[in-house]
């Protein structure tokens, strides 16, 4: 590893030093993907990484290109002591709203954690259920701690999966390339189209009349 990147990563990782120093053993790094877009699930990812882990390349997913994602991804999955993945689909999006969707899957990753936290870090989420765990809430926590980061990761590249293969249902609206969000190509096939059973009606209202 090169002197730039470990300066980089141990300066990711200044927040979890400190906590582990404070006798925190089991830190989970908790973050979301897909919050904006106007059609697919919001995918939340959690995930315990060792004490020494030192992934060349870990960030915040935004910053990484996607092959750089997909091969992170089976090396977050590989080390770490714990993960969990929740989808949550664009009904309960609508339903619920996007905010209190992302706090549903929040809770069902922690559930879904095999080893439990001792404290769980979060990106910029309050108010959660976190069963009883403590908490800290980090604004911008994917681009500062490297637990946030790594699950960024895991949320990121499970989403665009997800996408990837409703591009192949719905060709005509270019999933493959926007994952959902709402670039110009995307709102005018929207137009064009109409809504598909993904596409969530809370995010489209400007964009149709039917």
């Amino acid at each position: 590893m090169k002197e730039k990147e470990l300066e980089r990563l141990t300066k990711l990782k200044e927040i979890e030093k400190d906590l582990y120093e404070k006798g925190f053993k089991n830190i989970c790094g908790i973050d979301e993907a897909g919050r904006g877009p106007l059609a697919g699930p919001v995918v939340i990812a959690g995930v315990i990484m060792p004490k020494d882990s030192m992934i060349e390349g870990v960030n915040d997913s935004k910053k990484v290109s996607e092959k750089k994602r997909e091969k992170l991804y089976d090396q977050i999955i590989e080390e770490a002591i714990s993960y969990s993945v929740a989808i949550v689909g664009q009904d309960v999006i609508d339903d619920i709203n996007i905010l209190n969707a992302t706090k549903q899957g929040l809770t069902e990753v922690v559930d879904g954690l095999d080893v439990k936290p001792d404290l769980i870090l979060v990106d910029a989420l309050t108010h959660i259920n976190t069963r009883g765990i403590p908490y800290d809430s980090i604004i911008k926590g994917d681009a500062k701690c490297y637990n946030i980061a790594a699950a960024s990761i895991l949320a990121k590249v499970t989403r665009d999966r997800i996408m990837r293969q409703w591009d192949e249902v719905y060709p005509e609206y270019g999933f493959i390339n926007h994952k959902g969000y709402g670039t110009a190509k995307h709102i005018e096939a929207i137009k064009q189209y109409g809504l598909t059973p993904i596409h969530r009606k809370s995010f489209t209202k400007n964009f149709v009349t039917n």
